[in-house]
């Protein structure tokens, strides 16, 4: 399948990507441009998604992180007070507190160790910034189909190197989980993240180009 692929879009790099092969030929009908707006449509909103998805999964880790801090000091405390008062004769009772304490926290220490929550944040954080370049440049693509200005072949290689882009991000980012994508849908769809009124846009604008 993945030869198929190739063979028929076109053939890798040196880099070891993907090298589609140039369009030519195309008739320029309002069919051909309704057809690519479409597809275009469907990767913006793909993109969108991804992105949200990225930043949710970034502050799912970030918040986890902070709770998990909160627990070793707390097991941090608990651990010395319970070797404290078995010393000063709280007994065995004391004593076998303070190591099932020191334990968990040895147990929560070896967890943050192997699973590094501050470093997946950020590498999430990183492939939303990418994705968001990205999801601005499907945009104005989108914009610039619908002016009319550029020919079809200018605006398909257009798509073909921000199909490029994608796979090198997507490449390098971690994954994400289901609950940062239902996060994600919650912002979008109901919170309307990336929705604004011509008043709420006017407010960062100048008068002069105020719509309003």
């Amino acid at each position: 399948m993945k030869r198929l692929f190739q063979s028929r879009n076109g053939q890798r790099n040196r880099n070891g990507g993907i090298s589609l092969a140039p369009h030519s030929q195309t008739n320029d009908t309002a069919d051909s441009r309704s057809i690519l707006e479409g597809q275009l449509r469907e990767c913006f909103g793909r993109v969108v998604y991804s992105h949200k998805t990225h930043e949710k999964c970034a502050d799912i880790l970030l918040s986890r992180l902070s709770r998990i801090k909160l627990w070793q000091i707390i097991l941090s405390a608990l651990t010395a007070g319970g070797f404290i008062a078995a010393v000063f004769g709280a007994g065995k009772i004391g004593a076998l507190t303070g190591v099932l304490v020191s334990t968990a926290l040895l147990v929560l220490n070896a967890y943050t160790k192997n699973y590094d929550m501050g470093e997946l944040s950020q590498k999430h954080r990183q492939a939303g910034a990418d994705l968001w370049i990205i999801r601005e440049k499907y945009l104005s693509l989108i914009t610039d189909l619908r002016m009319g200005e550029k020919p079809i072949e200018a605006l398909q290689k257009e798509r073909d190197d921000l199909l490029q882009e994608l796979h090198s991000v997507y490449s390098g980012a971690p994954s994400t989980t289901y609950q940062a994508y239902k996060k994600a849908q919650e912002a979008l769809k109901q919170l309307e993240d990336m929705t604004f009124s011509d008043e709420e846009i006017d407010a960062f604008l100048p008068k002069a180009l105020k719509k309003g």
